[in-house]
């Protein structure tokens, strides 16, 4: 009798206290999701209190043109870190990518769409070359894509001893320079085409979700059939893909190919996911988060610049983002 008084006594107070986080949770869950939109619409609308040209025409075209490189790096980061990884390598890659592609075209004569195709598959093969010492030396994501970092970049040094090749074909430049229906370049159409794909493929095949089951635990998702090793393999070289991609299209914006491209572009490339909402941890993470979050990293940068602002600050405010996000994304999963 008295055991079952406690329990009948207990039993109200312990199903009020596990109502409670379950009423709370999917409105908490709704706005920590449009976090990222929140945070570039406040940017939007205190840059365009701020400064005057900021909501102009031209200078919204300039901050989307400016946005194409690293929006396609980010896509691939997105399912990099979605996995459970990461890619330091990225902006290197780049840079390797297109100086091959430039020494091919300007110093041996080779036509520049083969030469772009090479700069793609250089891109992708420093990828999988970042895959294999994950999957196969059993290296961590962050030492394995550090070393691919340090080869590529001194690679892409030595092709041309450190020096910059400049001039192109005049078609080549006006993919990022000429507009189609007065406010769309061929990169930026490109980026936005890969964009959707990336989000469809990420959303709706399987395959896109068996990245989201990776991510959650590699030994639950091998157990559960899914390919890891290949998968993991497949997403490296994909991220390497894109950033080879990304290095044709800054020289497309530069007419040049240059060894120190993309220094740096890798912190931006984490940054813009993570801002997005994707978890470090793996598992969590979307093209529409990271695609908000490349646009938060540029609109902030832009209304930086035209606010007069020194670069050294901009770091500093980046660095202060990076964090704060960081932050939203540890609370939601502590409160989970």
């Amino acid at each position: 009798m008295q055991t079952d008084l406690t329990a009948t006594m207990t039993t109200p107070s312990t199903s009020s206290t596990s109502a409670e986080p379950a009423s709370r949770a999917p409105w908490q869950e709704r706005v920590s999701d449009y976090m990222p939109l929140l945070s570039l619409v406040v940017l939007c609308f205190v840059f365009s209190l701020t400064t005057d040209t900021f909501l102009t025409v031209r200078n919204l075209l300039n901050v989307i043109d400016q946005l194409t490189v690293l929006g396609i790096m980010a896509l691939g980061m997105t399912a990099v870190i979605v996995i459970g990884g990461i890619d330091l390598s990225v902006g290197s890659v780049l840079a390797v990518s297109m100086m091959v592609m430039g020494a091919m075209a300007n110093m041996l004569g080779v036509p520049m769409p083969l030469a772009i195709v090479a700069a793609l598959v250089v891109g992708a093969f420093c990828g999988a070359c970042s895959g294999l010492l994950i999957t196969r030396a059993n290296l961590p994501p962050f030492i394995a894509t550090l070393a691919v970092m340090s080869i590529a970049r001194g690679l892409a040094n030595m092709v041309t001893d450190g020096s910059q090749i400049v001039g192109y074909p005049e078609w080549f430049s006006a993919l990022s320079i000429e507009r189609y229906f007065g406010f769309m370049s061929v990169t930026v159409a490109l980026f936005l085409v890969l964009t959707a794909a990336a989000a469809l493929f990420m959303k709706y095949r399987a395959g896109g979700r068996a990245l989201y089951a990776i991510g959650g635990g590699h030994e639950v998702a091998r157990l559960a059939g899914i390919p890891v090793r290949r998968m993991t393999l497949l997403v490296y070289t994909v991220c390497g893909l894109l950033s080879g991609l990304a290095g044709v299209v800054m020289s497309t914006r530069l007419d040049s190919s240059q060894p120190s491209g993309g220094l740096g572009y890798e912190l931006d490339t984490i940054a813009a996911v993570v801002i997005g909402g994707a978890s470090l941890s793996g598992g969590v993470g979307s093209i529409f988060g990271t695609l908000m979050g490349v646009l938060t990293i540029g609109v902030l940068r832009n209304g930086l610049n035209l606010m007069g602002t020194s670069p050294f600050v901009q770091q500093i405010v980046i660095g202060v983002v990076i964090v704060l996000a960081v932050m939203v994304d540890a609370n939601k999963r502590k409160s989970r």
